[in-house]
């Protein structure tokens, strides 16, 4: 593979990763509810993750031996406020002394709030659904800036509220599970007016704070173009799944489908953040994808050019900077290597983003180590870093080295990348289904 060296140009490239998805032990969420009830892939459960509650020293120093300046982590609101209105000292002081130490290695945090997780105590009272969870929101996130802005200038109030909103009230695929379009509607608009107002919030604790929340956006086309039904599909999922939330979140503009919106029209985010991961061949009321495209483990399509088109619509939207908040693969490797395609899957992102005219500043990357990925447990990899998962072993993966060696050069180098991608090829479609790749291999054994 030959790359033209260019220059990062001030791009700073570095992590994310979700509360829930690695801290472990935690077992007043709603996904551990989830879970318990027999809803995840492999029967696994987000009370083991990656332990990283316990061993977050040692991720943080990996991190910053691996040259990494920035990192999204995510706060698990059901340790921070286990009951209504009881919030936990002893936790908070503990994520302080998490981001203390990255601050320390010189990681700049960008902290969410809200990624995916409730309390069960919020969830059984109606979760998103309910109008009072705006309020319950807001004084979450008072009490959380109050007690790390001096630490923290840069937040995330809530990740894919788009996805949330889908995977629980229309497929299934996340708590509460049940399918009700108005439920759909309810949570996107509670969601939107949550943001809202805690953007303001955190601007009045900390004026000169960086708010944004984490928009999922993907690219909708006809799976076949000269179908009217594909083309009306495709314009219509763009819509509904993603410019409306754009509109509400960034500018306090609510369509028809949200109702009247209880603020001003303005810019509700500093930057907009923007978590992409692949294309959607539309063909009416379900979607898949294109014949012969390369595609990851799960089977979706990796497109490094659909991360600038989308970029390109929030920036053209919204007129500020954006922060790629996400945007990883699936790739569990083979019989003889941790990992088969990701640093190629990493230089061809980072190439498009290079090469691109759109401000994008910031690249985080899903995620730093192999973690515990929702509906679909332990299966999929996504990380940098290896995961054993019996004895939480971390392993760092030659993606991870090679981001490294990226950052030290300041620069996608054309003699940098070829040593890591020699010889790497996507998979496709048929290729997947051949391979049958759920399980990469084990270097402990």
């Amino acid at each position: 593979m030959t790359v033209t060296p260019r220059p990062l140009n001030g791009l700073l490239i570095g992590t994310a990763s979700a509360a829930t998805q690695i801290e472990g032990g935690d077992t007043n969420n709603n996904w551990y509810e989830w879970a318990e009830t027999g809803h995840i892939a492999d029967g696994s459960s987000p009370v083991r993750a990656n332990d990283h509650w316990n061993r977050w020293q040692e991720d943080n120093e990996l991190m910053a031996e691996l040259g990494f300046p920035i990192a999204r982590i995510g706060l698990e609101w059901s340790r921070i406020e286990p009951s209504p209105g009881e919030f936990s000292t002893a936790v908070l002081d503990r994520y302080r002394e998490e981001i203390s130490d990255l601050v320390n290695k010189g990681i700049r945090p960008l902290v969410t709030l809200h990624h995916f997780s409730n309390p069960l105590w919020l969830q059984r009272a109606g979760q998103w659904t309910n109008p009072h969870v705006v309020d319950r929101f807001l004084r979450y996130t008072r009490v959380v800036v109050s007690a790390l802005s001096d630490l923290v200038s840069e937040w995330c109030t809530i990740n894919e509220p788009n996805v949330y909103a889908v995977q629980a009230h229309l497929l299934r695929e996340a708590p509460p599970g049940n399918v009700n379009l108005r439920h759909v509607l309810a949570v996107l608009r509670h969601m939107a007016i949550a943001h809202l107002k805690a953007y303001d919030l955190i601007h009045e604790i900390s004026p000169d704070a960086t708010v944004t929340f984490a928009h999922h956006l993907r690219e909708f086309e006809p799976k076949n173009p000269k179908n009217p039904i594909h083309r009306a599909f495709s314009a219509f999922d763009a819509y509904a799944f993603q410019d409306m939330v754009t509109s509400a979140f960034g500018q306090g503009i609510f369509g028809p489908l949200l109702g009247r919106s209880p603020v001003g029209r303005g810019t509700y985010v500093d930057v907009i953040g923007m978590n992409y991961y692949t294309r959607s061949a539309v063909m009416g009321l379900t979607d898949g994808v294109f014949d012969g495209v390369p595609v990851n483990d799960l089977g979706w399509e990796i497109r490094p050019d659909g991360l600038v088109v989308c970029a390109r619509t929030l920036h053209e939207a919204l007129g500020v900077p954006v922060w790629i908040t996400e945007n990883g693969c699936a790739d569990n490797g083979d019989e003889t290597s941790l990992e088969s395609f990701r640093p190629r899957f990493l230089a061809d992102h980072l190439a498009a983003i290079l090469d691109s005219d759109v401000p994008i500043d910031r690249y985080y990357h899903w995620c730093f180590v192999d973690n515990w990925e929702w509906s679909e447990g332990e299966i999929p990899r996504f990380g940098l870093v290896y995961h054993h998962y019996p004895t939480h072993r971390r392993i760092v993966k030659p993606s991870a080295r090679m981001l490294r060696d990226i950052i030290a050069a300041d620069a996608l180098d054309a003699e940098i990348v070829a040593a890591y991608t020699s010889g790497q090829r996507y998979r496709t479609p048929e290729t997947i289904n051949a391979a049958g790749t759920n399980h990469a291999t084990d270097p402990t054994a």
